[in-house]
């Protein structure tokens, strides 16, 4: 059993950080960036269900090459059209507007190739002794991205005219994901598996099986986030109409973020999953309330901050527990890939339902406050995700 990281852990790390890396300089504000040319959050909705879309069904699909070919290939073919997408950005500037289902579903095809792969390689070079560890690295090297990336990006947006800034950050992602492309090449080549069962997900859901707990589970955590992940950053500059405050706000977040990751990932413990998640769920769903008093950039930051504080004690556990279910046996780990797809399309039932509410309760409903009253109801899944999981967190 590993207790540590080895250099191919570590090197799977760099190549998502600098993945990651990419998207907090650009994605970050790539929603701002369409607010500027079209005010419309029916419309931010749809790029974000179209994104959400094609990354679960990238995920079962492009499971059979995972599996059965070079995991590699797909890593680096993530990164190559997540690339890609971005020089159409450039290239459409504000036609984006009428192109959001066709980028939208270029950018899921994207990210679901690179964190398929990423993932099962992930899988693979962690054991359970070291994968909360692995885990909490994971999130420091966010957390940093967090603070660097929309810092930098925020302050060359503010200081360049018009959208210069932001064809300047779209550039800089470019290269960020080329840099990305060739250091992936350092990875050794995985094994490859057995034939692709396109159904074992389904067989999975079985009575008496633990992914009856952990699909609910997982379905739940995109409930939220499938509007959180979007609506934030968003609120933000529409709280203040500056790309600097949104910069220094995902600083401030960032920050404490990076010091809860890598104190979770020093001092988590396995025997202690349910009480951490069960932490971390109901602190984070007390956290949503003060945007009910009053939508403000201090709300939001008391929101941020809360939410960066606490998110390691509810996600660490979850995400660990759902990858030990995948090397229970032999069995199991001979269908990882499956079981990764299985929980990606969990995670991705849930996004498409919290932003289809979104889109339905706000064309209904065209007001602020019913975007803040959905937040808050959101902001409970954590504690519905923990209900359904508890007691594998306990096994």
């Amino acid at each position: 059993m590993k207790s540590a990281l080895d250099q191919q852990c570590k090197l799977l790390l760099t190549v998502n950080s600098l993945f990651v890396l990419a998207g907090a300089l650009s994605g970050t504000f790539l929603n701002v960036y369409l607010w500027k040319f079209k005010q419309d959050f029916t419309m931010i909705g749809w790029f974000a269900f179209s994104q959400q879309l094609a990354i679960g069904l990238t995920f079962w699909i492009a499971g059979k090459w995972v599996k059965e070919r070079d995991k590699m290939i797909i890593l680096r073919l993530g990164i190559i059209i997540s690339g890609l997408f971005y020089l159409l950005v450039l290239a459409t500037g504000a036609r984006m507007v009428h192109y959001i289902w066709p980028l939208g579903i270029l950018s899921g095809i994207g990210a679901g190739i690179f964190w398929l792969a990423f993932n099962v390689v992930y899988f693979e070079v962690t054991d359970k002794a070291n994968r909360d560890l692995f885990n909490g690295w994971v999130g420091v090297m966010g957390s940093v991205i967090g603070i660097i990336g929309p810092w930098l990006s925020g302050w060359l947006i503010s200081v360049m005219p018009g959208v210069r800034g932001y064809r300047v950050i779209f550039t800089v992602s470019l290269i960020v994901y080329g840099g990305g492309v060739l250091l992936s090449f350092r990875l050794k080549k995985r094994e490859r598996g057995k034939g692709y069962r396109w159904l074992e997900p389904v067989r999975r859901l079985k009575p008496g099986s633990p992914w009856r707990q952990a699909v609910p589970a997982s379905i739940v955590y995109g409930l939220r986030e499938g509007v959180f992940i979007f609506m934030i950053n968003l609120l933000v500059y529409i709280s203040t109409s500056s790309e600097w405050k949104v910069g220094q706000y995902m600083l401030i977040t960032s920050l404490v973020s990076l010091v809860s990751y890598w104190a979770a990932g020093k001092w988590l413990a396995i025997r202690h999953r349910w009480l951490e998640m069960l932490i971390g769920a109901f602190m984070m769903t007390l956290i949503v309330i003060p945007l009910l008093w009053k939508m403000s950039y201090m709300t939001l930051l008391i929101f941020g901050v809360g939410t960066s504080l606490f998110m390691p004690l509810y996600i660490i556990p979850m995400i660990s527990s759902v990858f030990d279910l995948m090397g229970r046996d032999k069995t199991d780990a001979e269908h990882r890939v499956e079981l990764i797809v299985l929980r990606e399309i969990s995670m991705m039932v849930g996004r498409l339902a919290g932003i289809a509410i979104f889109i339905w309760l706000y064309t209904r409903s065209p007001h602020m406050s019913t975007i803040l009253w959905l937040m808050a109801g959101l902001g409970a899944a954590p504690l519905m995700s923990w209900l359904a999981m508890r007691k594998l967190l306990a096994a």
